[in-house]
């Protein structure tokens, strides 16, 4: 199983979007996979369920989302295994909660007294590595993909030692650049300070901590187009200035490249606007890449739908080569 986390500290990037086609995409091509939304807003899982199965899910109070098995954990009773939907034969969801903001105090509280080695402190910052492995388990999946809110804060933390990848979806702009910076730094902090606590862990824990061995897998760039004219020229200035931000930053590499961002081999992939076919999608409630002609797809909309499909198809393999 192989743990892969999106994440950009910068919002409005298309992250979102990107876990739930990749999602459906790596179950389209047989690979069984679950879609963790850990994203407080959770618009991933607004994205996969139905209206009506949302309002079942929230008004009647089930306890189906994530938080419901954080909450015994961080009330110091035993852990109560992870709902998972069922999406398809292939693919599962663990459902979000917009209360999974109110963890992050404990989650913070819980990193330093990590340090004195608190067995307590330990189970709370392990909860989403417990949580991903058992989804994993329950399913037999090869691929967990974790969606998470744009920020640096406790819970993002927890969730990146617990993965194995991270990649990161950028735009072209400069916030952009500063968004590779922050988190390029912060990751590295990150990853040295969990295995700063992992030396002072009690020598008998019953449960397993993260790793904390998360590897940086590459960066997708949205709305990439490289079509001559005045605006787009704009668009390469900062599209072209990624690989060596996210050389220098993500991967502490002082040998910065001079390639362009599509000959760059961290560039995992170059995904254009769809225009039309997002409203289609949220209106029926699917992927782009297999909306029909009663969807709307009509005309060279067909064309666009075919389109998507092989840059999605093609994205889904180059994550699963490079996440082995």
């Amino acid at each position: 199983m192989r743990a892969i986390t999106f994440f950009n500290n910068k919002g409005g990037v298309g992250k979102t979007t990107t876990v739930y086609h990749v999602a459906w995409m790596l179950s389209q091509l047989g690979i069984k996979t679950i879609a963790v939304d850990l994203d407080p807003q959770s618009n991933l899982t607004s994205m996969f369920l139905t209206m009506e199965r949302l309002e079942e899910i929230y008004e009647n109070e089930l306890k189906l989302t994530i938080l419901d098995s954080i909450i015994p954990v961080a009330s110091g009773d035993p852990y109560i295994p992870v709902h998972v939907e069922q999406i398809t034969d292939n693919l599962g969801l663990v459902i979000g909660n917009l209360s999974l903001s109110a963890f992050e105090d404990k989650l913070s509280k819980a990193w330093l007294e990590c340090l004195g080695g608190d067995i307590y402190s330990f189970k709370i910052t392990s909860i989403f590595n417990t949580i991903i492995n058992d989804a994993a388990r329950q399913q037999n999946a090869e691929v967990v993909l974790i969606d998470v809110g744009p920020n640096l804060g406790a819970i993002n933390r927890a969730v990146t030692i617990s993965s194995d990848y991270i990649i990161i979806p950028v735009a072209s702009d400069l916030f952009s650049l500063q968004g590779i910076k922050n988190l390029g730094i912060t990751l590295n902090n990150w990853k040295k300070d969990w295995q700063d606590r992992i030396d002072r862990k009690p020598q008998l824990l019953n449960f397993d901590i993260p790793k904390g061995k998360e590897l940086p897998a590459g960066y997708i760039v949205m709305q990439y187009t490289a079509k001559e004219s005045r605006p787009v020229k704009s668009y390469l200035k900062w599209a072209n200035r990624i690989p060596h931000f996210y050389s220098e930053y993500v991967l502490n590499n002082n040998q910065l490249p001079s390639q362009t961002v599509e000959e760059d081999d961290n560039c995992i992939g170059l995904l254009k606007h769809y225009h039309s076919l997002a409203p289609m999608s949220m209106e029926a409630h699917k992927p782009m890449f297999i909306l029909k002609p009663a969807d709307g797809a009509i005309g060279m909309h067909v064309y666009a739908v075919q389109k998507c499909y092989e840059d999605f198809k093609t994205l889904a393999e180059k994550i699963v080569s490079i996440c082995k």
